[in-house]
């Protein structure tokens, strides 16, 4: 095992996003462990063709143990992963740097500080999973104790995490997805006006009826719809039923989808981590990011973030 030869190990588009972005902040190419989906198939292709500096992109089931045992660095999308638990355990790696996973980047930076359970926000745990925990933890905190793990992140922590994770020997690095901004193309006629699709219902924490009844209100005057990489084909399909609404369907990351925007949009979206990442990638723009809240009777307007 090359004790310094990186490694991406990524479950989700927006993680292999950030390995393109850790790649090019680091002048370096950087071989890629994908989990073997459509999405991440159809990101990983978009972004060899915008020039993401991988050497190598590998499809794995399960864990890819080969090419863990291989690299001494790893870029680890999801360190909330049963399995990544379980890899850094037996495998103990030599340095390790966690990638974004949608928000929960700053329930992780808690987590490293001990300030909450290492445990998924919101999931009851059980299993070989729990039992990994203290021993990946473990594996972090001494790695961190000689100054070989840390984070590269989109998100804000905050002063007071930012300074209790340095005290601990946790490197953060922020990025303002520069590289996707740099290399993206003009998108083709989405209009003014876009809506962000979300997988609330798919999960059971929203029912669909009010999703719809949400997407009717925020669409009111038409808007291009982008849906999220979970939506069913029921969901799409009430949807599709909303007048004014024109689904448009990229399989990409929505950072991807509209990081060429050259005239403002406006940007209507529940609550999600692409509150965080947009103004990012949509900075300079004029582009405004607004969150609207749902009830059972109707969409409220919420909060609105400039880009």
């Amino acid at each position: 095992m090359g004790r310094d030869d990186v490694l991406a190990w990524v479950e989700s588009p927006l993680q292999l996003l950030g390995a393109a972005e850790w790649a090019s902040a680091h002048h370096t190419a950087v071989p890629v462990a994908g989990r073997l989906t459509p999405q991440i198939s159809a990101t990983a292709e978009e972004l060899l063709a915008r020039g993401a500096r991988f050497s190598d992109l590998e499809p794995y089931l399960g864990i890819p143990w080969r090419l863990l045992a291989s690299h001494g660095h790893w870029l680890v999308g999801d360190g909330y992963s049963g399995q990544f638990r379980l890899a850094a355990a037996v495998l103990r790696p030599h340095r390790v740097t966690f990638l974004d996973d949608g928000a929960h980047a700053v329930a992780f930076a808690d987590t490293l500080l001990g300030r909450r359970p290492y445990a998924r926000p919101n999931v009851h745990e059980r299993g070989l999973t729990t039992i990994a925990a203290p021993f990946a933890a473990e594996l972090v905190h001494r790695r961190a104790g000689v100054r070989r793990a840390g984070m590269f992140t989109a998100f804000d922590l905050g002063g007071d995490r930012l300074d209790a994770l340095a005290d601990q020997g946790f490197g953060i690095r922020r990025h303002d997805f520069s590289w996707t901004r740099a290399t993206a193309p003009a998108p083709a006629g989405l209009g003014p006006r876009i809506v962000l699709g979300s997988a609330l219902p798919v999960d059971g924490r929203m029912l669909l009826v009010d999703y719809v009844r949400w997407v009717r209100g925020v669409a009111a005057d038409g808007a291009v719809y982008l849906p999220h990489r979970r939506e069913t084909e029921e969901q799409l399909g009430a949807v599709a039923t909303v007048p004014g609404v024109r689904i448009h369907r990229t399989g990409l990351p929505v950072e991807l989808v509209l990081a060429g925007a050259r005239e403002p949009l406006e940007v209507l979206t529940l609550p999600s981590s692409t509150t965080t990442t947009l103004p990012l990638v949509l900075a300079g723009t004029g582009a405004v990011v607004r969150t609207v809240r749902a009830t059972s009777s109707r969409a409220a307007r919420g909060h609105r973030t400039a880009a």
